[in-house]
């Protein structure tokens, strides 16, 4: 008999420009949401983020669903994924009217087996039966070997992207070429360092000062974003912003801005971009929402 795990653990997909189809990988829709580990051993679960932190006051409508269930002793990896009126984006959490759901796409622990050894479509097999599949438990789709068919219509239906995943993977707690990422536009974790004065309607602040961590353990500077924010963002994140302000620029490389205020580098944005550039700047950025299960110091620039 093997313990429920303690941790999330979670494995994480390796970003890639390479669309293929490969009848031993199978592909799924990649949600825009939160990664969610969630653990029920003979008790109440716990539902924790890629950090540990408990998602069980955030989202209680799932923790409670997740209770709900027949089986008491699991452990399933899955993603928080918020709906306003039929349309899901990360940018919804939070917002009236929004109604979450868990999409869950793989199994950790089973009745008292560790089962992460096993390969993928074996797991997958076990998560079915495991779990109800009843809203807002929801099992997520997968495809085999159709990558690129499957990458057009996630593109075209304004998803995120897909992952893609190799058929016969183990789980492991790390990050691994065996499942990878095919986005459909290009974002990531982006690490908030300062923000710049508001100027004419707008309030709070003008626009985010951003970064990433390079591999010397410096967090350098990828430029300002600007767009993005409703109002209630402006305040709610604002807020936040003054309580941690520093009288020094957290970059290794800051630039020179007269309006400048610097913060510790604590909040993690997700943020869209066209682009990089060559001097490593994001081109025509905009603010998606902040992250909760992510640590600053683990942000550095996806390639």
């Amino acid at each position: 008999m093997a313990p429920a795990p303690r941790r999330a653990e979670a494995m994480k997909a390796v970003l890639t420009d390479d669309r293929f189809s490969d009848p031993n990988w199978i592909f799924e829709r990649k949600h825009d949401g939160i990664r969610c580990i969630a653990i029920r051993d003979g008790g109440p679960v716990r539902m924790l983020s890629r950090n540990d932190l408990s998602l069980n006051e955030r989202y209680p409508s799932v923790a409670a669903a997740l209770d709900a269930q027949p089986g008491s002793r699991f452990a399933v990896d899955g993603e928080v994924v918020a709906y306003v009126h039929g349309e899901a984006s990360f940018g919804s959490f939070g917002k009236p009217g929004a109604t979450l759901y868990y999409y869950v796409f793989d199994i950790l622990w089973l009745d008292g087996e560790d089962v992460r050894g096993r390969p993928l479509l074996e797991r997958k097999a076990l998560l079915r039966d495991a779990l109800v599949w009843d809203d807002p438990i929801r099992w997520t789709e997968y495809r085999v070997g159709e990558g690129e068919a499957m990458f057009a219509e996630a593109c075209a239906s304004g998803w995120e992207g897909v992952i893609a995943k190799r058929a016969d993977s183990v789980y492991t707690p790390r990050r691994s070429r065996d499942w990878l990422k095919f986005k459909c536009e290009h974002g990531q974790e982006l690490v908030i360092g300062g923000f710049t004065a508001p100027r004419g309607s707008r309030i709070e602040f003008g626009a985010l000062l951003v970064g990433v961590y390079d591999a010397d353990g410096a967090l350098r500077y990828a430029g300002k974003v600007g767009t993005g924010f409703d109002r209630a963002t402006l305040k709610d994140l604002g807020a936040r912003l003054r309580e941690l302000v520093r009288e020094d620029s957290p970059f290794a490389d800051a630039p020179r801005l007269r309006d400048a205020t610097w913060v510790e580098p604590e909040l993690v944005a997700q943020v869209g971009f066209a682009e990089w550039t060559s001097a490593g700047r994001l081109r025509h950025p905009r603010f998606l929402g902040l992250r909760i299960d992510k640590p600053a110091r683990s942000v550095v620039r996806e390639t």
